[in-house]
């Protein structure tokens, strides 16, 4: 049995039904029988409306009429239907007699059926005989028989379909067809431009084959320059318009074109674009894109949160970056990306910039402590850490092992959505404004990929890094034998002595870097990844011809009134200890720049409106386009 609203023909008497043609107001009942009664019994076939209603009880055609045109009323129209859903109303009401099969297959021009999980183009459609346009929008429609459409179509829409090739509508197509609309469909590959060509469409004078699949705009192109009409032309949304050229090489080869992607032509496009299309073989078919990501402020300075670290640790730092995923191009090479996942989980500071990061006080104290006699063992110490929540550090390796120990530490916003690559700026310290500085340039060949990227858009996440430093303790004391010296040992001491029997002695930077070195040997715990804010960001733009998307992300504030203080107060110290390393001599009195200075660095006050500012990031994603054939020229000599 034939599924209801399967076929076209079912989808159109469904539609007929649910307008009531044949009830209150419209048609014939007791409302308005006596208009319908034959004069004599000789003209019963004959049945002429009368002008006025004979029962009292009965209705106006007026007031009929105005029960379904008043908005208010219950028997009107949904809003947004079509002119002749309204027109058949009122014929209902007017003269009911005439709405038969044979009227509506005459009367139909124009015939809208969207959104009725249509399947199937029947030959039922043929009884319409008069029919210039069809619209089967957002059905479920997978392929069109030809033959059953009327040759008198002039418009065809086939929008939000399941159509994969034009194959089907080639095989016998309306002759005078204008008007042909195949967007949001699953058109793919290059052989689809052997249907748009002149043989199947001479009078073609608009195309919208906008948001397939479409990847060669060479070989389009070819074929859409043998429409003599064409005019109006739709291919946003396809993977081919993401090339830089798209649009200089489309206007270059189609002379008569008016108007690309809605926008319309203008003479000095024509003018800048001269000549393009000539070296269409040698225009490189990959995308290229431009992310770049500026500053990120409203960061919460976590190290005011902890307490001062001990002689032996921890030490810790903190560092801050931001990562975002996009499209890995399996033609391209996009292997040679830096900053995907496996980077971000591994630690990145060296030792020498943990080193750098702990303060030389620090350093004293430990070296003082272990110089004391402290003689714990190097296993033993490893142990109390362990203990204490902080493992040591595996060795840092690609081995699936070692990275499925590391991969629960990973929040599930930092791992990258399937058939996407995570890339992450470089890490920087904490600072009132972050600048990241960051500009990666994507050169992608497999298009067909970006663009389904593209409409899923992408996720920004602003991440802290959190790594535990530890000192490595030395072998004890006492198992060193100080009145055994090596050789090589004792000639030295034999050559450092003068003639007054004293030893040469090293300098004493040589001793105070022998003073840092002891600490600076430090292993590090695996870091602690923490998700700041994290936001998606819309680049579909990209698709409908925006070359730009600049966004300001947004997450909230995550810093209080108090944090804000003790951040103030800590750089203040900091830059007090500075200037007084800097000071002049003692009696000297304080210069007016210095009072100043002093004076700004004193404790802030807070108004009671103060808001802590929220935590944000710049970022841009730029769809590079040539603006010039000339600057498309240049790129291939390049």
């Amino acid at each position: 049995m034939e599924k209801p609203g399967a076929t076209l023909s079912a989808a159109v008497r469904e539609h007929l039904r649910h307008l009531c043609l044949r009830e209150f107001p419209c048609g014939t009942g007791s409302w308005n029988k006596s208009r319908f009664l034959p004069r004599t019994w000789r003209t019963w076939k004959e049945l002429v409306p009368r002008e006025e209603a004979v029962n009292p009880g009965e209705e106006t055609v007026e007031a009929l009429l105005g029960l379904v045109r008043s908005p208010h009323s219950p028997w009107a129209l949904l809003e947004g239907s079509s002119a002749e859903d309204h027109f058949l109303r009122e014929l209902a009401i007017q003269n009911p007699l005439m709405l038969k099969d044979t009227f509506f297959y005459s009367y139909f021009r124009s015939l809208r059926v969207v959104d009725k999980q249509v399947s199937l183009v029947d030959k039922g459609l043929l009884k319409f005989q008069k029919l210039e346009e069809l619209v089967l929008s957002a059905n479920q429609i997978k392929e069109i028989d030809a033959i059953n459409l009327p040759p008198t179509l002039k418009v065809l829409e086939l929008y939000g379909n399941k159509i994969s090739s034009l194959e089907c509508l080639c095989t016998n197509p309306p002759p005078f067809l204008q008007h042909l609309g195949l967007g949001h469909n699953k058109l793919l590959g290059p052989l689809q431009s052997l249907y748009v060509t002149a043989d199947h469409w001479p009078n073609l004078v608009s195309l919208d084959l906008s948001f397939n699949d479409l990847t060669d705009l060479q070989g389009m192109i070819a074929s859409l320059s043998t429409l003599p009409h064409l005019r109006l032309l739709v291919l946003q949304g396809n993977p081919l318009a993401l090339v830089p050229y798209y649009r200089g090489f489309t206007i270059d080869s189609l002379s008569g074109l008016c108007v690309l992607d809605d926008i319309t032509v203008s003479p000095s496009e024509k003018h800048q674009f001269r000549g393009l299309s000539h070296s269409g073989d040698l225009l490189a078919r990959e995308a290229q894109l431009v992310v770049t990501i500026g500053n990120v402020k409203g960061v919460l300075d976590t190290s005011i949160l902890d307490p001062e670290p001990g002689p032996q640790g921890p030490f810790i730092t903190y560092s801050y970056y931001v990562t975002y995923d996009f499209v890995e191009d399996e033609e391209g090479e996009g292997s040679d990306y830096g900053g995907v996942l496996a980077e971000i989980v591994k630690p990145s500071p060296g030792m020498e910039e943990l080193g750098e990061d702990i303060p030389e006080e620090v350093f004293e104290e430990a070296e003082d402590s272990l110089e004391s006699g402290l003689s714990t063992q190097s296993g033993e110490l490893e142990g109390s850490v362990a203990s204490g929540g902080s493992g040591p550090l595996p060795g840092v390796t690609d081995s699936p092992e070692e990275l499925a120990k590391l991969r629960p530490r990973i929040d599930p916003r930092l791992c990258p959505s399937p058939g996407t690559v995570l890339f992450s700026t470089v890490r920087k310290p904490w600072a009132d404004v972050i600048p990241c500085n960051y500009r990666m340039q994507h050169m992608l060949r497999d298009l067909v990929p970006l663009k389904a990227f593209l409409l899923a858009g992408t996720t920004v996440t602003i991440v802290e890094e959190k790594t535990l430093s530890w000192p490595l303790v030395p072998l004890p004391v006492d198992t060193v034998l100080p009145d055994k010296k090596a050789k090589g040992e004792k000639d030295k001491e034999k050559k450092g002595k003068d003639g007054k029997g004293k030893k040469e002695t090293a300098p004493k930077e040589q001793k105070a870097s022998k003073k840092k070195e002891l600490p600076k040997e430090l292993r590090q715990d695996p870091p602690i990844l923490r998700v700041l804010g994290s936001g998606f960001v819309a680049l579909e733009p990209l698709l409908v011809g925006e070359p730009l998307v600049s966004e300001v992300c947004n997450f909230g504030v995550i810093r209080t009134l108090e944090t804000d203080r003790l951040t103030f107060l800590r750089d203040a110290k900091k830059n007090k200890n500075k200037k007084a390393q800097k000071a002049p001599e003692a009696g000297k009195s304080k210069t007016k720049v210095a009072a100043s200075l002093e004076k700004k660095s004193a404790a802030p006050t807070y108004d009671s409106d103060y808001q802590p500012q929220p935590l944000t990031v710049e970022v841009q994603i730029q769809l590079n386009q040539y603006r010039s054939a000339e600057e498309a020229l240049r790129e291939i000599a390049l």
